[in-house]
């Protein structure tokens, strides 16, 4: 499994980097926002320093802000031409999906984003995206099972040999991480606290303590 962390925070970033654990970045305008980055020009520099920070081969989703077909596919590729990890992040709407097959005839990958069924999953895979991000912690929000979700489309994409790899997104906790691994998703996208959460165990904390306890007792 794939693991992003999801924010457009460097300091985050560089930790996870650091960590020795970061396979990628996912950001959103919300993402954005948050860290006061604003205006085009600034944004796509916000795009490029994470690149530089996440290195080669690590790739990282820059979402379009247009919903046309028109403006979606001028956006994408200017985001495209930024550096080479970049995934161009699209909506799952009617437009998002004509230009999906676009971006995916031009060999420009994409991270088809805010799915929430299986229908928009299956479109998704045939338009030929590269990512597919269903919103696993929005869809528990609301009463429904993100998870269950997770196994449908894995299901699905097993059937017929889609290539388009399962991002969970909307990730909330550490268990969350571990119930997307067992459901089939390939990659999860999360706060870098979630991921960081998985450290975490009780027993560990004893154990070393232990350890560190019976060293000073033998060596004074």
């Amino acid at each position: 499994m794939l693991f992003f962390v999801d924010t457009a925070n460097l300091d985050q970033i560089r930790e996870a980097s650091e960590l020795g654990i970061l396979d990628g970045v996912t950001t959103n305008p919300s993402l954005m926002a948050k860290e006061g980055i604003s205006g085009e020009k600034n944004i796509l520099k916000h795009y490029r320093d994470i690149c530089d920070i996440v290195g080669q081969g690590r790739d990282v989703s820059a979402e379009v802000i247009s919903t046309d077909f028109k403006g979606i596919v001028e956006e994408g590729k200017r985001l495209a031409d930024l550096h080479e990890n970049i995934v161009v992040k699209v909506p799952m709407i009617r437009e998002g999906v004509k230009a999906i097959a676009y971006f995916t005839d031009a060999g420009i990958r994409t991270n088809c984003t805010l799915v929430f069924s299986a229908g928009q999953a299956l479109l998704a895979a045939k338009a030929g995206a590269t990512y597919l991000s269903p919103f696993i912690g929005r869809i528990d929000d609301i009463g429904w099972d993100g998870m269950a979700l997770i196994k449908e489309i894995a299901e699905i994409y097993n059937n017929f040999g889609f290539e388009t790899a399962i991002l969970a997104a909307s990730i909330r906790s550490p268990l969350h991480i571990i119930e997307a691994a067992k459901a089939g998703a390939d990659v999860v996208t999360c706060p870098l606290p979630a991921i960081l959460g998985l450290l975490n165990h009780p027993l560990t904390d004893i154990g070393l303590e232990k350890f560190l306890a019976d060293h000073r007792k033998a060596n004074g």
